[in-house]
């Protein structure tokens, strides 16, 4: 019998996620749409990915429920674990569209995790009308974080088409002296190991802001739970973070778990200048388009609004912190009233960027991990209440991350795209874009329940970010 010191159990954020899980509103799995060139090579696909579940233990581990109520669920390797369950491939016949590739990525993006499994699904998706091909890449948030991101990153990419296979590590390989091949140094040249190395620190970034934006979220809820002894500023940022009354949208009232996908994309360095020139930054600029949008729609509904509360994280890991390793909580999620009513761009840039500046980070410590452990002793049917009343007072989710700035290969095939499906998590909708390869690549998912016409919001966030470059010039 494994002794007990042994076993690998959920954190105290993890097992809230996994009690959240219970209600499908609530769901904070994530999706990413990767666009090829070409499809990849099947085998060295495979291959690779089977060395990255030797290498990332907890893409072979599922959940075990916990045996009491003082104890977190367990992770254990799943002794029946098949790669081709979890790496599968599809085709859409050959003449499929873009828009046919959204739809089948927004379903696959709300399909429910065998939680008998480990929490991850990647299908590679063939039969393009272009000749492209595209990979969908789904996790549960709870077995990502900036460590895992990275090693799995490494993994399976490439800095070059001809790569080459690298042989899986078998049993005995991991009972060796631990030698692996490492993309930073194996066959680069030194910029290109520099490059890789600079990246995937930036990968752990990333992934940590996606999956922290909703943990660290429900953490803060339960900061408010605690008893009267917390800190005044604990207090303070709960009030602040955490809104007790109603959404703002009288529009966005239903939720569903219909979901529509859509995407744009913008030059990277257009942005940057537009928005310097604005007086702000990349993130001013793209909530801005995604507040503007919104008021947009709203008013061609007839339904005019003048502030929506959006979501969204900040980071507090210092800018000398960036190159290195992802770890720690280095996110805070916040909440912000921004400015949707009839206006100039200009003007509304400006109104975000004092907004989002004015969101004050209130550091919690160690309390958090206390306070989140007493939510999970409430009955799931009350945590998930809880989940729900945070969501009823959103009304949208951005978020903003970075990938590698440099040609990225899957099996041979180049990545010319990445587009991410934040999740939900009970709004109207989720706008994330993704910086790679000096574009920004923005992804639209929408609750159909909520927004009737997603592609008339999606044309509406892309028209404002035009009314934004044109106000910079």
């Amino acid at each position: 019998m494994t002794e007990d010191h042994a076993v690998e159990h959920m954190t105290s954020f993890e097992a809230l996620m996994w009690e959240l899980e219970r209600s499908p509103m609530l769901s904070t799995a994530f999706t990413n749409l990767t666009i090829l060139d070409r499809v990849p090579d099947r085998a060295a696909l495979r291959t690779r990915m089977l060395r990255a579940t030797r290498r990332v233990p907890r893409l072979r581990q599922r959940a075990e429920p916990s045996s009491g109520p003082l104890s977190t669920p367990a992770w254990i390797e799943d002794p029946e674990f098949d790669l081709d369950h979890h790496l599968r491939w599809v085709n859409l016949g050959g003449s499929a569209t873009r828009e046919d590739l959204n739809e089948f990525v927004s379903t696959f993006s709300v399909q429910p995790f065998d939680w008998g499994r480990p929490l991850w699904d990647f299908v590679l998706i063939e039969g393009l009308a272009d000749g492209r091909a595209a990979m969908a890449q789904r996790m549960h948030h709870t077995i990502t974080d900036g460590e895992g991101g990275i090693k799995l990153s490494v993994e399976f990419l490439d800095l070059r088409r001809d790569a080459g296979e690298q042989p899986v590590e078998t049993d005995a390989d991991d009972e060796s002296d631990g030698t692996t091949v490492d993309p930073t140094t194996a066959e680069n040249s030194p910029e290109e190991s520099r490059g890789w190395t600079e990246w995937t620190a930036a990968v752990g970034d990333s992934m940590k802001k996606t999956t922290d934006q909703i943990t660290n979220a429900w953490s803060g809820f339960a900061e408010s739970l605690r008893n009267p002894s917390s800190t005044a500023d604990s207090l303070r940022y709960t009030a602040t973070q955490i809104p007790t009354t109603r959404r703002m949208s009288d529009l966005w009232s239903e939720r569903s778990l219909g979901r529509w996908f859509g995407s744009i994309h913008l030059e990277l360095d257009q942005v940057i200048t537009a928005a310097h020139a604005l007086g702000g930054s990349v993130n001013d600029f793209f909530v801005a388009g995604a507040a503007g949008g919104a008021g947009a729609y709203h008013r061609n509904h007839d339904s005019p609004v003048d502030e929506l509360r959006l979501s969204m994280p900040v980071s507090t890991r210092e800018h000398s912190e960036m190159s290195g390793t992802a770890g720690g909580n280095s996110f805070t999620p916040t909440t912000a009233l921004v400015a949707t009513a009839e206006m100039d761009p200009a003007e509304r840039f400006a109104s975000i960027h004092d907004a989002l500046g004015e969101v004050k980070v209130v550091s919690t410590g160690g309390s958090i991990d206390s306070a989140v452990g007493v939510m999970n002793l409430l009955p799931s049917a009350a945590i998930a209440a809880a989940g729900e009343r945070i969501a009823g007072a959103v009304d949208f989710v951005c978020s903003n991350v970075r990938a590698a700035p440099f040609d990225l290969y899957i099996g041979g095939a180049l990545i010319e795209a990445n587009y991410p499906l934040g999740p939900l998590a009970g709004t109207a909708f989720n706008l994330t874009t993704m910086s790679y390869r000096g574009q920004l690549f923005i992804g639209l998912v929408v609750d159909t329940a909520a927004v009737a016409e997603p592609e008339e919001l999606l044309a509406e966030i892309d028209r404002e970010y035009q009314a934004l470059f044109a106000a910079a010039d």
